[in-house]
């Protein structure tokens, strides 16, 4: 039987306009039947009520310290408030609301880093609706490793994680244009890349000898040149060098033959060159379960592998299965670093 967590997850709200607080009222609402880890919502506790209400949700909401969050779980959805200074109305996401979005996120790292929770899950955000506000990161993960740097330990390179249930994958280039992608690839680049990624697999996903499968950057992984020289003069040697290092990688391959079924069985984790590259088979083989975690910081990251879907907020189409899994391997993750068991 499992033993019960000692310290709750911190769950940043996200954009409070889109369905971050569907999803996690959704995975309080069904705690029992869906086994939700004991987490508290950083976030206005005023929305949370008002979508419940939309949503025809009988979920109570309690304010509390982080150590308190465990213990009534089961009683009340724990909160951490933190203000939304504008009106909230779902689908319609206001950058005056931005400081309260970023100040949840801080306020999650903060209280992980401090050891008072264990592990930050975020909600989506809307990156657009935050430039309005003066955000100058490219999105989620840059600004966690900025926040991780404010330590004086740092610089750290976070590594986006794609994991889902059929495949894992992870973008050496995250938040660029397609265009940009060349430029920036380079040897040291997609090396610590996999390095960082081959750590972590061991330490934190418990697997022993992680076996890497990068891709190429090219079509067909520059045929030898004729498509292109990147593949041949910045991936080929990096697979060289992890392998006289000790780490089982392969590559580059031709990446429109990396993902079906015997593929996949051949390697833990698939390293792509590029965004989209990594996100359109995760998403494609896992959208509803698929998990964001963040590698290379000082802290356990998830997220949900979706948007705010403004659209749809506040209208009870939101599922909840992917924020439920983002909870589900916070808690794994957290759980194998303290070296517990359950």
């Amino acid at each position: 039987m499992a033993e019960p967590a000692t310290r709750a997850l911190a769950l940043s709200m996200g954009d409070p306009a889109g369905i971050g607080p569907d999803v996690a009222l959704a995975c309080y609402a069904a705690r029992k039947e869906w086994q939700t880890p004991p987490f508290f919502f950083i976030g206005d506790p005023d929305v949370l009520l008002a979508r419940a209400e939309a949503l025809g949700l009988c979920v109570p909401v309690r304010g509390c310290e982080p150590e308190q969050a465990v213990s009534i779980f089961d009683e009340a959805l724990p909160v951490l408030p933190v203000t939304c200074i504008s009106p909230v109305v779902a689908g319609a996401p206001d950058s005056a609301n931005a400081g309260a979005v970023i100040e949840a996120i801080e306020a999650a790292v903060s209280l992980t880093r401090a050891g008072r929770t264990s592990a930050v899950v975020t909600c989506p955000i809307a990156k657009s609706v935050l430039y309005d506000a003066g955000f100058a990161f490219p999105g989620h993960t840059e600004f966690l490793a900025d926040i991780a740097a404010r330590d004086g330990r740092g610089p750290y390179h976070p590594v986006m994680l794609l994991s889902g249930p059929k495949l894992n994958a992870v973008p050496v280039t995250i938040h660029i244009p397609l265009k940009d992608v060349p430029a920036a690839l380079t040897p040291d680049l997609v090396y610590e890349t996999c390095t960082i990624t081959a750590r972590d697999l061991r330490e934190r996903f418990a697997i022993p000898s992680p076996r890497l499968a990068l891709a190429g950057l090219n079509p067909h992984a520059g045929e030898g040149g004729a498509l292109g020289l990147e593949d041949d003069a910045i991936i080929r040697p990096v697979v060289e060098r992890l392998k006289a290092e000790g780490i089982d990688a392969v590559g580059p391959l031709p990446a429109d033959t990396m993902f079906h079924d015997r593929a996949r069985a051949t390697y833990d984790v698939a390293i792509c060159m590029y965004h989209d590259q990594a996100l359109i088979p995760a998403k494609a083989l896992g959208f509803d379960d698929s998990v964001n975690a963040t590698l290379g910081l000082p802290f356990i990251r998830t997220s949900p592998d979706h948007g705010t879907a403004f659209p749809i907020a506040g209208k009870g189409l939101a599922r909840a299965d992917s924020l439920l899994a983002a909870l589900q391997l916070a808690e794994r993750l957290a759980t194998a670093s303290a070296g517990e068991t359950r």
